[in-house]
């Protein structure tokens, strides 16, 4: 995506938001009373959250415009490129991994029954992986970021299903 301000504002979007929410929420902290007091409390509470979750994204994010497209449907992820494609349904997931040896990375998605499917970190659409990744059960999202921030040199193991583990 190119530098423009539209882009900065769509990429900062969650975070800003949550900045006004807390804001609004200590405006009227200052400015009233009893209830709404403690109504603003809860409020400026959501707020932070919004930023918290906010900045997960934005490191999350690696831009838009790689190669291919990816579109997510009733749990099942659809990835078509130029050179490979492929669907995985989400309750099928096994493992997943951060492959850097691509340029750009891959996210390495293994499921029964399947090759893996690759998808760049920059395909179109990979933004919504993050709520997909987050939703796995006993996934350390902060550990994902921080590799994915880093570029590993080697292939990393992000998360294993239980249902593997258990085998």
């Amino acid at each position: 995506m190119p530098a423009t301000p539209r882009n900065w504002f769509i990429r900062w979007r969650e975070v800003l938001i949550g900045v006004a929410i807390v804001l609004l929420g200590l405006w009227w902290w200052a400015n009233t009373y009893a209830v709404v007091s403690w109504l603003s409390a809860v409020i400026v509470l959501l707020g932070a959250a919004l930023i918290f979750t906010g900045v997960q994204r934005l490191r999350f994010r690696q831009g838009g415009g790689g190669a291919g497209v990816l579109q997510i449907d009733e749990r099942r992820l659809m990835y078509f490129g130029p050179l490979t494609g492929g669907m995985v349904d989400l309750d099928d997931l096994t493992r997943l991994d951060l492959d850097p040896s691509g340029h750009p990375a891959h996210w390495m998605l293994f499921a029964s029954g399947g090759p893996p499917l690759a998808i760049p970190v920059n395909a179109e659409g990979a933004d919504a992986l993050f709520d997909v990744f987050a939703a796995l059960p006993g996934i350390r999202t902060e550990m994902m970021l921080e590799t994915l921030s880093r570029s590993p040199g080697n292939p990393v193991t992000i998360w294993t299903s239980e249902r593997r583990r258990l085998h």
